[in-house]
């Protein structure tokens, strides 16, 4: 079997993005300036975002909608990328997931309030693994996955064995996660990791996960802890490399030993519109340049930048560029700096 493209397998949503001057104290009010819906989770925004960048990328996605207007309105907005739907099962018995999300202008900090709806019922059979003929597989979000994230009695979960069988077939496996703090999250990630090729999260998850700090009480980056977590992401069984990224720099680990910082770019005064999906364009971006064999600066460097044409927009997808712009955008944000 010849294999070809990124497969993107987990959440599916919309995000309804409502635009505040400031989030309120609890118990006050505060005006919502404007709206909109846009699509939303692993699936939608990270497989939309490769397309963007790059319209040739064959993508493939899978995942659960409901029966009704908003789960016609993502696949719908995927199909118009050129991104194969077929493996999207739509759900007579929960609605299609969604998160309301509050965006501070000026900041683009967001609170999400978010409901599970049919990405509860998503599981490993709804995948069919053997035709599967992509190179890679992108599962996300576990902590987010209700029939995935299960821990059975001997450690494993249903994703853990997800992967293992992808891996066994031949397929290149990735995994993203949710900031999480109930008493599952060390036992669904640990349980994931030996089954990855690719891990791509923030420092925040990295650093859950392995019990160490990324950063110090007041906030600011402790870098050798950053190196410490990855090594620690390593040795729980990641076989390629570990990609942690966060506001100040992006960070791999590759299984050879060699660690690589890329620090972000100094961006305009009120270039961020919103950070929603920023996370996930990050992601679009590391999966692409792995896919076609980056070296690690670059592929951060790349990544990076999917990730800051992401902020110029207020959803997760409207402001990401194609490869053609993002070089150009690169270049304004150096001579930017320069100036």
């Amino acid at each position: 079997m010849e294999r070809k493209g990124i497969a993107l397998a987990g959440n599916i949503l919309t995000d309804n993005v409502k635009m505040v001057a400031t989030y309120p104290q609890k118990g006050m009010l505060a005006t919502i300036d404007s709206e909109s819906l846009a699509v939303g989770g692993c699936v939608p925004n990270t497989a939309i975002d490769i397309k963007k960048v790059d319209a040739d990328m064959v993508i493939k996605v899978f995942g659960r909608v409901g029966n009704d207007d908003k789960g016609k309105y993502v696949v719908n907005k995927m199909a118009e990328h050129g991104i194969d739907v077929s493996g999207v099962k739509v759900s007579e018995s929960a609605p299609t997931s969604y998160s309301d999300v509050m965006t501070v202008m000026g900041t683009g900090e967001r609170t999400f309030f978010h409901n599970r709806g049919a990405n509860k019922e998503f599981r490993p059979e709804d995948v069919d693994l053997d035709a599967l003929d992509t190179k890679m597989l992108h599962a996300g979000y576990l902590m987010l996955l209700d029939y995935f994230d299960k821990v059975n009695e001997d450690g494993t979960t249903p994703m853990s064995n997800f992967l293992k069988e992808a891996q066994n077939k031949g397929i290149k496996t990735s995994i993203d996660l949710v900031s999480e703090s109930s008493g599952n999250f060390f036992k669904v990630t640990k349980a994931a990791l030996p089954y990855c090729d690719y891990v791509i999260i923030n420092e925040v998850e990295a650093g859950t996960i392995v019990g160490v700090e990324p950063r110090d009480k007041s906030g600011e980056l402790i870098n050798e802890n950053i190196q410490l977590i990855a090594e620690k992401l390593m040795a729980f069984g990641v076989k390629e490399k570990v990609i942690i990224h966060c506001p100040e720099s992006g960070f791999c680990l590759d299984k050879s030993g060699i660690y690589t910082v890329v620090p972000s770019y100094k961006l305009p005064k009120g270039y961020i519109k919103g950070s929603v999906g920023a996370g996930d364009a990050f992601c679009a971006g590391s999966l692409y340049a792995i896919y076609n064999e980056f070296a690690d600066e670059d592929i951060l460097r790349f990544a990076n930048l999917v990730a800051i044409s992401c902020l110029s927009g207020a959803d997760s997808i409207s402001g990401v560029l194609c490869k053609k712009d993002l070089e150009i955008l690169e270049k304004q944000l150096i001579d930017g700096a320069n100036a």
